[in-house]
């Protein structure tokens, strides 16, 4: 792209996918209301932009969804479905939820997770390289959500599979929806009947005893169908991202090797490491919502009933809110990043996430305190929704 070269921007396009933060850039300056005409959405890549519009779910709803394909599909989404909702129904079922997902049941799961990390990784000691996608990237994020859920670790590979498939796109080509929004329901119908009759301390268990105040002022605890619904919804959301987090941190820290021997000596410094990992690329780069009245911004109408597509990564590289944004800096003063969203829809699994990837990298530099990366055998996942590695393959030896 020339410097003088229109701004252009297009999600379904593979090959934005290896560096998009030329156009971000480009973006974020130039055009920081992006109009594409082919796909008719509106994007917003400056960070005070996102903060502003985040937060105002009267404007910008996410009843229609938070993925552009979804919200031009112009599908039903199944009711009770949290991450597609607004206020009042999202308020009552996210308080519902943030009620059994507690930080403490979330800080719990740390010595498992850690279980899990050695059980995969100590086999590994000695060997001259491995895919860490493969060994770990694919592999935690359902595990964590099984162990939370009560899921047997048999059928843990099936659904996260299930799920991926799902935000699987072709270069040029649209998610296929023919299915719905969603995997099946029914996938977990027999875990929840079984939890019904067998209480165990996990995520499903608390949600079928829970009672709440429902939209109707009834305090009641919920259906079978209402349960499904949830830990569907529970199962699939942060299965994709974290994967890709995983993947993230092998690569920056083999571009980085100073960082890395830098947190392999001090593993303090492994909190704000992930934090920055998670702003410097994020693994949700933007996220899509119905505009639901005329909004104005930098002096130019986005009208009602578009698609705007808030270009997270791109403001989390806004310089007027970071110095030197696109140096990788593990010491850097972060704040709130956009990685997560911002305001009613932030990501109830913020703090899993979190808690996953330092783990992860606490565990690899303790085995593995050096390392490259095999770039010839790399790839870049392909979806219009996610950014991150279908194949790393460490070099170790």
């Amino acid at each position: 792209m020339g410097a003088n070269s229109p701004v252009y921007w297009d999600p379904y396009d593979g090959s934005f996918n290896t560096d998009p933060y030329p156009v971000f850039n480009q973006m974020r300056e130039e055009a920081p209301v992006y109009h594409n005409e082919k796909y008719n959405f509106y994007a917003l890549s400056r960070y005070a932009d996102c903060e502003r519009g985040l937060p105002d779910w009267q404007t910008f709803q996410n009843s229609r969804g938070n993925i552009l394909d979804i919200i031009q599909s112009g599908m039903e989404i199944p009711p009770g479905t949290l991450i597609f909702e607004d206020p009042p129904m999202h308020d009552i079922h996210r308080k519902l939820l943030v009620r059994v997902f507690t930080p403490r049941r979330i800080g719990e799961l740390e010595p498992r997770v850690r279980e899990f990390c050695a059980r995969i990784l100590d086999p590994l000691v000695g060997a001259t390289s491995f895919d860490l996608i493969a060994a770990l990237g694919a592999e935690m994020p359902m595990r964590v959500i099984g162990m939370l859920l009560g899921i047997p670790e048999a059928d843990q590979a099936g659904i996260r599979d299930l799920t991926d498939e799902k935000l699987r796109t072709e270069s040029g080509g649209r998610m296929d929806l023919s299915e719905g929004v969603m995997i099946d329901s029914g996938v977990f119908a027999d875990y929840i009947d079984w939890r019904r009759d067998h209480p165990s301390n996990d995520l499903m268990t608390d949600l079928l005893n829970a009672e709440f105040t429902d939209e109707n002022g009834l305090v009641r605890t919920l259906t079978r169908d209402e349960v499904l619904t949830y830990v569907t919804v529970v199962a699939g959301a942060g299965n994709e991202t974290t994967g890709r987090l995983v993947g993230w941190i092998g690569a920056l820290l083999a571009r980085n090797p100073d960082a890395r021997r830098e947190l392999a000596a001090d593993p303090s410094l492994i909190p704000n490491a992930i934090e920055e990992i998670l702003r410097y690329e994020p693994p949700g780069p933007f996220m899509a919502r119905y505009t639901a009245t005329d909004v104005e911004f930098h002096g130019q109408t986005i009208p009602a009933g578009s698609a705007t597509m808030f270009m997270l990564a791109a403001a989390n590289r806004d310089p007027r809110r970071y110095t030197d944004p696109d140096r990788f800096d593990i010491h850097r003063k972060i704040g709130q990043l956009m990685t997560f969203g911002l305001g009613g829809h932030y990501c109830l699994g913020a703090a899993l996430a979190r808690l996953e990837g330092r783990v992860a990298l606490d565990e690899l530099l303790r085995r593995f305190p050096d390392w490259d990366v095999d770039w010839s055998g790399a790839k870049l996942a392909q979806t219009s929704s996610v950014r991150g590695w279908e194949t790393l393959p460490l070099v170790v030896g």
